[in-house]
């Protein structure tokens, strides 16, 4: 093989290579960084995963919140309006928009009890959440 073929052969396979290994870290990145979403209904049934961070979404019901007297904490029920609900534990300031009946999207992890933990809470103020 000539010389200048030979470089040429080089050089592709370095692009090739060094192109690839980047594709795949970033893809790597992503997953890790990529926050899925589960409606009430899915995580009763179990396609949730336990552990990572997810969110969940849905209505809160009428009746469900329960403050704490000693700390921010708040836990309610939220439900797909059909048959699905999950208790939703946080420990914060709620957004204003935050109430009984109104929508919400909720981040954070699903523990062994099928109790959702979260970090975050968004309420829905029209047809975004804020």
């Amino acid at each position: 093989m000539k010389s200048h073929r030979r470089n040429r052969l080089l050089l592709v396979l370095f692009l090739v290579i060094t192109s690839g290994s980047a594709i795949g870290l970033a893809m790597l990145a992503l997953n890790e960084n990529i926050n899925l979403f589960y409606s009430p209904e899915q995580i009763v049934k179990g396609e949730a995963p336990v552990g990572p961070l997810i969110r969940a979404g849905g209505m809160v019901l009428v009746g469900s919140v329960q403050r704490s007297t000693e700390d921010l904490g708040v836990s309610f029920t939220i439900s797909d309006m059909q048959t699905s609900e999950v208790t939703v534990q946080y420990v914060g300031i709620l957004p204003d928009l935050f109430r009984e009946g109104q929508g919400v999207i909720a981040r954070g992890v699903l523990n062994s009890e099928g109790v959702f933990v979260a970090e975050e809470v968004l309420a829905k103020h029209d047809e975004n959440y804020m």
